[in-house]
């Protein structure tokens, strides 16, 4: 599970990327470049979806780091030996045991 949600995380980012090289920093960006097409859609409507299209891959972007984070439930213990000093170690993971010895 966790290895899909890092694969997701890699194809999102690489997407907002795209999106984001796509647009132009004054408002023109892909959808001047197309000319006839203009006429079709008109320029506002693919400012539109890039926009949107941004802030939909940021959002997802952003949940799927948290997901991620949620994932990895390795919290550490840290106990105090004998002579002081605290030692951290992490936990077992939900459904394994400690390892024998």
């Amino acid at each position: 599970m966790s290895t899909l949600v890092i694969v997701l995380i890699f194809i999102v980012s690489v997407l907002l990327g795209i999106i984001v090289l796509i647009q132009n920093p004054k408002g023109g960006g892909l959808a001047s470049s197309f000319g006839a097409a203009n006429q079709i859609g008109g320029v506002r409507r693919t400012a539109d979806f890039l926009e949107k299209a941004t802030w939909g891959l940021a959002i997802g972007l952003v949940v799927l780091c948290l997901f991620s984070t949620a994932l990895q439930d390795q919290t550490n213990i840290s106990t105090v030996n004998e002579d002081g000093i605290e030692i951290t170690t992490p936990a077992p993971n939900e459904g394994q045991g400690l390892p024998s010895e």
